[in-house]
């Protein structure tokens, strides 16, 4: 059981980059999953959440209107598309699931702050770097 973050890298402002959260061994099924972000000297804080169940996403004030997420049909992958990026947004990017409800991490998200429950099956991260 295994997530895998890809899709990071360096972009100006304004770019935009796609980042793919993909399952190894399982699926989203029954999940909501969610993205996180840590910046040198931050603290972890939510970005984005989908639920597998409806599709029903979710943002946080600073990436709303900016970032949009989606999965694919087999719900093995998640997207984070990132467009208008900005240098704030640099940060290491995590996905992470949580069993639906998925209480906790939606409210992690919508707050955007660290994940207020246990979330399983962290990847590794995958950094993205905005310059201005």
């Amino acid at each position: 059981v295994q997530l895998v973050e890809s899709g990071g890298g360096l972009v100006q402002a304004g770019g935009s980059l796609r980042l793919s959260c993909t399952a190894s061994g399982f699926t989203f099924v029954g999940t909501a999953v969610g993205w996180f972000r840590q910046a040198p000297g931050k603290e972890r804080e939510g970005v984005s959440g989908i639920s597998s169940r409806d599709g029903n996403s979710y943002y946080s004030d600073s990436v709303k209107g900016r970032f949009t997420i989606s999965t694919d049909s087999a719900k093995t992958t998640v997207y984070l598309q990132m467009n208008s990026l900005k240098p704030e947004d640099t940060a290491v990017y995590y996905c992470a699931t949580e069993p639906l409800p998925a209480i906790g991490l939606k409210s992690s998200i919508l707050k955007g702050v660290g994940p207020l429950s246990p979330l399983n099956s962290w990847g590794q991260g995958t950094q993205v770097t905005v310059s201005s």
